[in-house]
């Protein structure tokens, strides 16, 4: 007898990362478990993936999706006792996930009709436990349906039948669930799932405590208060002799930024253009790709800055060649040597009609020690969907390097700057260039009057201002900005612009990963 292929058999069963691939199979599953109810929207698995993909699981066997869950971390003490579905999930777009909590809180989980009985909500229960260790959160908790309540709601209270579910007496496929999988009850919710007709709306508040939590971890405490402090630079494009005067420029204002104890040093848009005025090169477009020719030097300069003086330095932007193309790109030099950049995207006719630019096509948000930030050259804080993209992607602080040369241009950076600020609930910094350079062509008058800015509210400085330099001159701005309030604030501010968006009517789709 030949060697039978045991291969044809074999039908694999793996639990992994939802993907987008994945959501119309979720979505019609979600339509057969839950016929009477409203299903996800495309929308909604998007913005689970983009903004906690590790929490979302699916299991797929033998190629088809046959089990799902979604979930997102939350500080559950922050919630009131009575929430509901809809305010634990931002209605669904867990846009109100926060990195930073304790709990992780399962908000879905489904299997295919014709898989139940073998162990697929177990498997994926184990998942969110296996995360919950490895994230080191404190507990799983989930609001739990009991879809069998309606059959008894005559005979019954909620807490009565609760209680006789969880001795065994009557069987509800949710409830009895849970108990088997090491869930405890907390209480009751009314009205928690507006659809949910055969629960009578209520649901059952269960917890799961994760035994290796380690309480003491430092980045885990509670913290009364977050300062973060910024030096912004308002800085003076003079004539220079080399390379070192203006790395002596640099150094100077990097040392003023470290001698207030900042956490970040910002210096504008394109302030490399200071370089050209001491090259001969008219041309605009050949003067620049002579300027990229000092590209490493600048990387090594402020990297070496922002370790010497631990400060983390938005490095303004410089023009860089790439594949015979050239970039406008903002870096971060981070102060433990570490270095991430963002092109930018919008480029203005200026620079395309003297310099040739093109423009990059990814909104980055980076971490650093002081939370996520996000950097916005100029004329980009002015399309509010960069703004909206960076700050649904984590980031508390937005970055705008500018360099304009009159005040209506300055105005229109300034304002928007605030704009995105109010609107998106985040701190927004400006840096610009003041001074001439006579000697280069299509560089030759700025204005600039530099500052920080906070959303507009009780907590915050009165007119949203935390500090700005007066126009036009060579001089910094040293401002103080509270992460802990913005938090708070994001939660239960005058007005929640991030919270009270209406989905159902329209949305901002990012096209990159």
């Amino acid at each position: 007898m030949s060697e039978i292929d045991v291969s044809k058999f074999e039908k694999r069963m793996i639990i992994r990362t939802i993907e987008e691939k994945d959501f119309d199979a979720i979505i019609n599953m979600q339509k057969l478990c839950f016929p009477n109810m409203e299903p996800w929207k495309r929308e909604h698995l998007q913005s689970h993936i983009d903004i906690f993909p590790e929490g979302q699981f699916c299991v797929e066997y033998d190629g088809e999706i046959i089990g799902s869950c979604s979930s997102l971390i939350i500080n559950f003490d922050e919630y009131d006792d009575q929430h509901t579905w809809d305010e634990i999930t931002d209605e669904g777009y867990i846009t109100n996930h926060d990195p930073e909590g304790y709990n992780l809180y399962g908000i879905e989980v489904m299997v295919h009709p014709k898989y139940r009985r073998m162990k697929i909500g177990r498997r994926l229960y184990e998942a969110r436990k296996d995360l919950a260790r490895e994230l080191n959160l404190k507990s799983i908790i989930i609001g739990g349906r009991i879809p069998n309540y309606h059959t008894h709601a005559k005979e019954l209270t909620p807490r009565q039948y609760v209680e006789e579910v969880t001795m065994h007496n009557l069987y509800d496929p949710v409830l009895t669930f849970q108990v088997m999988n090491g869930f405890s009850l907390k209480r009751i919710n009314q009205n928690y799932l507006e659809d949910d007709k055969a629960s009578m709306r209520y649901a059952t508040l269960m917890e799961w405590n994760n035994i290796d939590y380690r309480p003491k971890s430092p980045k885990r405490q509670f913290k009364t208060s977050f300062p973060v402090r910024i030096t912004t630079i308002q800085y003076e494009m003079k004539k220079i002799s080399s390379f070192e005067d203006f790395a002596i420029q640099c150094e100077y204002y990097t040392d003023v930024a470290a001698s207030y104890q900042s956490d970040f040093a910002v210096f504008p848009e394109i302030f490399t253009l200071q370089l050209l005025s001491f090259l001969p090169e008219k041309s605009p477009s050949r003067a620049i790709r002579r300027l990229t020719e000092f590209t490493e030097d600048y990387i090594e300069l402020f990297t070496t800055l922002a370790v010497k003086y631990n400060v983390n330095i938005i490095g303004g932007s410089h023009f860089v060649e790439e594949e015979g193309k050239i970039y406008n790109i903002a870096y971060l030099f981070r102060r433990d040597g570490t270095i991430e950049k963002q092109y930018k995207l919008h480029i203005t006719p200026n620079e395309r009609k003297f310099w040739g630019i093109h423009g990059g096509d990814r909104v980055n948000v980076f971490d650093t020690d002081c939370g996520k930030i996000a950097i916005q050259i100029c004329y980009d804080i002015e399309f509010p969907e960069l703004g909206r993209i960076a700050v649904d992607k984590g980031a508390n602080i937005i970055f705008t390097p500018f360099c304009t040369d009159d005040r209506q241009g300055y105005l229109r950076v300034r304002y928007c700057s605030q704009a995105r600020a109010i609107e998106n609930q985040v701190y927004t910094v400006l840096s610009g260039t003041v001074g001439n350079l006579s000697e280069v062509e299509n560089m030759d008058i700025q204005y600039a009057q530099s500052g920080i800015f906070s959303p507009s509210d009780f907590t915050f400085a009165r007119d949203g201002i935390v500090g700005e330099c007066n126009p036009n001159i060579s001089t910094v701005v040293v401002g103080d900005v509270d992460l802990e309030i913005l938090r708070r604030h994001r939660r239960a501010g005058s007005v929640n612009q991030l919270r009270d968006r209406r989905h159902d009517v329209y949305k901002i789709v990012y096209k990159q990963d």
